[in-house]
């Protein structure tokens, strides 16, 4: 018969390990996986948005078979490129569909992430009439709730937390967006990607998590390109991710400048990197054209940046690393 005192080491080994391999996992639309297992990480990228508003937007308004035709070439495009996880940023009330997610990641090879959050940008748009209404800590139970049962019944659990605010000062209701989302946090651990833009409103959200006892190291500053270097190293030195998630064909040399300096100023290890790239809008004809090109990181960003002296480390930090930094599941 086991010792009383081997018994007790043996169990409290097993609940560590439990613990500690619950905090190096990442759900994926297809299942939790190890964080070390995302390798590389497309960060910000949307396979489907509709820009209709939260009070019509409905998934009938798209057939997922539709979409998956049209979708699919593109993921396995980026497949062949040596692309591993690609995270959707679509969220709630503008096309988050984890079922559709859910059927390009097995047929496609490359694992998808999901979300939970309300987005308040573009003017409170897509924002449910409840979001207006409720309380920071009724918005930050709705969106615990989806972490933890899944989305709408999938069974489909979110890897992070995706809002929205306006470029400029915050507003009331977006600060209880800020606020709703720094208490999700403090019960799942799921990241806050923001769509921000500006300083103003990044640091702004940088203060609220603080005062709400939530570190900058869970928050990643969206669509931070174009500011300035100040601004980035004020971030970098909260310990926030600055985000530069815009990139396109007719911006390399912008992000080709911006990275140099990043790298310059040692700031690689708090940057994150993608084209916010897509997407299938179900009020275009088949879905409508794709805007912007989920390839120009391979194709033009990376041989740019390769002949003025980025190396095979820089691009794992920013494209491996950091994402698994990011993105794991760790309570402030």
């Amino acid at each position: 018969m086991m010792k009383r005192r081997t018994f007790l080491k043996t169990s409290l080994a097993a609940g560590f390990w439990l613990v500690l391999q619950k905090k190096t996992m990442i759900n994926t639309v297809t299942g939790a996986v190890q964080a070390s297992e995302l390798g590389l990480t497309l960060i910000h990228e949307h396979m489907l948005v509709d820009f209709i508003g939260a009070d019509q937007i409905n998934p009938e308004r798209w057939k997922r078979a539709d979409v998956v035709v049209k979708m699919l070439p593109y993921l396995q495009t980026l497949r062949k490129l040596g692309v591993q996880t690609l995270i959707d940023c679509t969220p709630a009330y503008l096309g988050r569909d984890p079922l559709l997610l859910k059927e390009l990641s097995e047929k496609s090879g490359i694992r998808i992430l999901t979300n939970t959050g309300y987005y308040g940008a573009s003017n409170d748009k897509y924002l449910p009439t409840h979001a207006r209404t409720e309380t920071a800590d009724q918005l930050a139970d709705r969106w615990v709730a989806e972490f933890e049962s899944g989305i709408e019944g999938t069974g489909i659990r979110p890897a992070f937390l995706k809002i929205g605010v306006n470029p400029g000062p915050l507003s009331e209701l977006h600060r209880k967006l800020i606020t709703a989302a720094a208490r999700t946090h403090k019960r799942t651990g799921l990241t806050i990607c923001s769509h921000t833009g500006p300083y103003v409103p990044a640091f702004e959200q940088i203060e609220i998590l603080k005062q709400e006892g939530v570190a900058p190291s869970a928050f990643v500053w969206v669509h931070a390109q174009g500011q300035n270097m100040v601004h980035y190293a004020r971030a970098v030195r909260e310990g926030a991710w600055v985000s530069l998630d815009g990139l396109d064909g007719k911006n390399v040399s912008q992000y080709v400048d911006t990275l140099l300096l990043m790298k310059e100023n040692r700031f690689l290890h708090r940057t994150l990197l993608s084209h916010d790239a897509g997407w299938y809008d179900p009020a275009q004809p088949d879905g409508g054209s794709i805007g912007r090109d989920y390839t120009v990181l391979f194709n033009q960003l990376m041989p740019a940046l390769n002949r003025k002296g980025f190396t095979k480390k820089d691009w794992k930090q920013m494209l491996v690393e950091n994402p698994v930094k990011a993105f794991l599941n760790v309570k402030s």
